[in-house]
């Protein structure tokens, strides 16, 4: 791994790092952190590849918000989260930023599911859904449901993130670009 790699995944990672600790303390993830995140990351696409790297960088970052904006417009997702997601691609090329979405996802409906056994909930939320099913309509959970409790998501970007920049399964889907 080049220096310039290791050194976007630390900054990246921390980045992120600060971002999960903001949201188990605070519920919000500052909009300056986000910021910071996005010139850091175009600015490491244009030091790693020139001018293709900002529409590289900005081509993740639109990846990373695209695909977080219907969890957030459907009610399932703060807008924190999608912006972070959206940082997060601005250091990752278009695929990367995909995958890293994908594992996010994947590693929030993970997080989710063990939030639901630890509490004891399981059979609660599978009657819930299978009631919304036979009703053709969403029920919503019950205060008391682990389901219906806000959640920090940052951990499952963290995870998420962390996951596929160690697993790629595809070549090519790196850090900056490349």
């Amino acid at each position: 791994m080049s220096m310039e790699l290791l050194l976007g995944n630390i900054l990246l990672l921390g980045l992120l790092g600060a971002a999960v600790v903001s949201d188990l303390c605070r519920h919000r993830i500052p909009n300056w952190l986000v910021l910071l995140g996005l010139a850091l990351g175009l600015t490491g696409q244009v030091h790693a590849l020139g001018i293709a790297g900002l529409g590289s960088g900005l081509l993740g970052l639109l990846v990373g918000f695209v695909v977080f904006l219907p969890f957030y417009v459907l009610g399932g997702m703060a807008a924190g989260d999608v912006k972070l997601m959206a940082m997060v691609g601005s250091f990752l090329a278009p695929t990367a930023a995909l995958w890293a979405a994908a594992c996010s996802l994947m590693a929030g409906g993970l997080c989710a599911l063990l939030l639901v056994l630890v509490r004891g909930q399981l059979p609660l939320t599978l009657s819930r859904y299978r009631l919304s099913l036979m009703a053709r309509a969403y029920l919503a959970p019950a205060p008391d449901e682990v389901a219906g409790q806000p959640f920090p998501y940052t951990v499952a970007i963290l995870l998420g993130t962390l996951l596929s920049l160690f697993w790629q399964p595809f070549e090519h889907w790196q850090l900056f670009g490349h």
